[in-house]
């Protein structure tokens, strides 16, 4: 029996790719999903979609970069269903590009929503679930949480801050699971915001073996099924034929 019926469990960035296909395979397996991300429209069909399976979905619009917008979330979660289980903190942007080029704009964007977002999180759900004796926490981070690659600098250095920050958040944590998730190249909108022509043409490369988002969500699921007293602190997921 998977651990997983009926939990509460909040996603951010769950307009598409991983989020999206989080949401619905955890529904479909009996969690209580509720959806945030920046785009409504979105939100709206994919828990039409999780409805009309017979899955529990609520959304809410949400820029991880405010948290007042996450407090808010949390609070709606909490409110309508009596507790929060799970967040999964996956909103996260990639704008690739030399650091001698000084997009600078690019790099406090990539700081504010991978790094200040989950910190946003974080902070917005840690006192329910320390008030009600145990929860999960999963951050998104990414095979670039272990390496880096050039143009990928400052996207890595993020990646690498999630993954400290969520290493710290286990050793302080005694009743709370937190577990992240590193991807390898997989394909999703992530990488959508690029204006650099030659870092586009790097990504398309890598995608040529990229894994689909169902994957990273079928590792999500293994992470939340556990049992209570089992926290699985770390999953690194890579495409078999890639070597990132």
């Amino acid at each position: 029996m998977l651990n997983i019926e009926n939990k509460v469990v909040i996603i951010t960035g769950a307009s598409s790719g991983i989020g999206e296909a989080t949401a619905k395979l955890l529904a479909k397996n009996g969690a209580k999903v509720v959806l945030g991300a920046r785009r409504i429209d979105r939100l709206e069909t994919i828990a039409k979609e999780i409805h009309a399976e017979g899955g529990i979905a609520e959304y809410q619009a949400l820029d991880v970069t405010q948290r007042s917008q996450l407090d808010a979330i949390v609070r709606f979660a909490n409110d309508k269903f009596g507790r929060v289980d799970v967040i999964f903190n996956n909103a996260g942007v990639m704008p690739l590009s030399l650091l001698k080029d000084l997009k600078v704009e690019e790099w406090d964007k990539m700081i504010d929503v991978n790094v200040r977002g989950v910190l946003n999180g974080i902070a917005a759900v840690l006192p329910i679930m320390e008030a009600q004796g145990g929860g999960q926490i999963i951050n998104n981070a990414s095979i670039g949480a272990h390496f880096v690659s050039p143009t990928a600098a400052v996207y890595c250095a993020t990646k690498h801050a999630v993954w400290a920050i969520s290493d710290g958040l286990r050793q302080e944590s005694k009743n709370i699971r937190v577990t992240i998730i590193s991807p390898g190249v997989t394909e999703t909108e992530l990488g959508s915001d690029i204006t650099d022509e030659s870092s586009q043409g790097f990504l398309k490369e890598l995608r040529k073996t990229a894994l689909s988002s169902d994957a990273i969500a079928r590792a999500v699921l293994y992470a939340v099924s556990q049992p209570d007293d089992v926290d699985v602190n770390e999953i690194v997921v890579r495409p078999t034929a890639s070597a990132y």
